[in-house]
């Protein structure tokens, strides 16, 4: 993976008009062995790769078109937390993917799920929280456009952001730390529907249902189609190959890959809704979508070799 050298970020930010060549500043290293801290956030105005590399061959005007992006200052502000958390490394998947390479950004996405694992800290940012405090209860009138939660918890991506980490640190607008999943664990179950064990401890050694754990990406967002069905592969241990424009078909690869990794049948539990009723099927046995699953969130995974035992 490429990560950003959190000092020569800052120092280049500090000497901005004395710098005169561009430093080194992504390297190519190992995530196994390597200590870095990561970033999770909503998408806005952001850098791209090429501009960040880029950055001191800019002229002037477009140099300082780019400084005051909100993505930028989010790296800046990435990197300062990093700096005082001791981390000389940084990954931010705004700049440090080259988007322009198909083989990059596939070899990125199937990899993702285990970069957050491997980060020793997390540091998601709640661009909508301007309060010192997480918010622990529905605000509909603020974050009407998120079923009253803050705008991160929407977002398709976030959902193996938070599992993976070990340690994930909630900032505000302003930066300011107002919590950690450890702590805030209760609230984040109350929110994403996601077992306390699970959020805190991670999948690893759960009986957890292919049905329950889709149940979690129901009322989760994302841009392109595809990418409900991208941003769950490290989730269920699958890797495929990226093909934007695929659509939906991308979702009916995604539970094909899963039936043949796991044979857990609770993925055809799909359909089902408040009220004990059944939406109709037509057509395929496979779900169309994540939201498929939203009622399942109750669903176990039984083993053959109990299933005898939990009829009796």
């Amino acid at each position: 993976m490429k990560l950003l050298n959190v000092e020569v970020v800052l120092n280049r930010e500090k000497r901005i008009q004395q710098a005169e060549s561009e430093q080194e500043i992504l390297k190519e290293l190992d995530d196994e062995t390597e200590s870095y801290a990561i970033l999770s956030h909503r998408w806005g105005v952001e850098v791209t790769y090429e501009e960040m590399i880029g950055f001191m061959k800019m002229e002037e005007w477009k140099r300082d078109e780019v400084r005051k992006r909100d993505g930028y200052q989010k790296i800046i502000k990435s990197c300062e937390r990093a700096m005082k958390d001791n981390y000389k490394w940084l990954w931010v998947d705004t700049c440090c993917i080259d988007k322009r390479s198909s083989a990059e950004l596939s070899e990125a996405i199937n990899a993702m799920y285990r970069w957050y694992q491997n980060a020793q800290v997390c540091y998601a940012y709640l661009n909508d929280v301007d309060g010192l405090l997480f918010p622990t209860e529905r605000d509909d009138s603020k974050f009407d456009q998120s079923n009253g939660w803050p705008e991160w918890f929407m977002r398709g991506w976030t959902l193996q952001e938070l599992i993976a980490p070990e340690q994930v640190q909630f900032f505000n607008r302003d930066w300011v730390s107002i919590g950690n999943k450890q702590r805030l664990a209760p609230t984040l179950q109350d929110i994403t529907g996601i077992p306390r064990d699970v959020l805190t401890h991670g999948l690893a050694g759960k009986r957890l249902s292919v049905a329950q754990i889709m149940s979690w990406a129901a009322q989760w967002k994302t841009t392109r189609v595809e990418d409900r069905a991208y941003s769950l592969m490290g989730l269920f241990g699958v890797k495929m190959p990226m093909l934007y424009g695929e659509g939906k078909d991308a979702f009916r690869r995604l539970q094909l890959k899963i039936i043949k990794g796991t044979g857990d049948h609770s993925i055809f539990a799909w359909g089902t809704v408040p009220w004990n009723s059944w939406m109709p099927r037509t057509g395929s046995v496979l779900a169309e979508d994540p939201s498929d699953f939203g009622d399942c969130d109750r669903i176990q995974k039984v083993e053959p070799d109990d299933f005898g035992d939990e009829l009796v």
